[in-house]
């Protein structure tokens, strides 16, 4: 499994809307409210075999009032 952040911007006053719906598909890992440029910042972890990209759009950017995405992907951890 590869871990990969994204950090999200959202529609102001939708984070908590937002955030209900990334915890309600089960894709978290973990999921926290931010302050600064983005609203959450959430860290999946994604198959070795799947489509970053593709597993993305289709399980977290089709979400309404998201508005903003920056994609993190991370290569050791110490």
């Amino acid at each position: 499994m590869k871990p990969v952040f994204l950090q999200l911007q959202c529609t102001p006053g939708k984070t908590y809307q937002v955030a209900e719906e990334l915890f309600r598909r089960e894709i978290a890992s973990e999921l926290y409210s931010t302050s600064g440029e983005f609203d959450l910042l959430i860290k999946i972890y994604i198959k070795e075999e799947d489509d970053i990209g593709k597993f993305i759009n289709d399980n977290v950017l089709n979400i309404p009032d998201i508005v903003r995405s920056l994609t993190t992907l991370t290569f050791t951890a110490f």
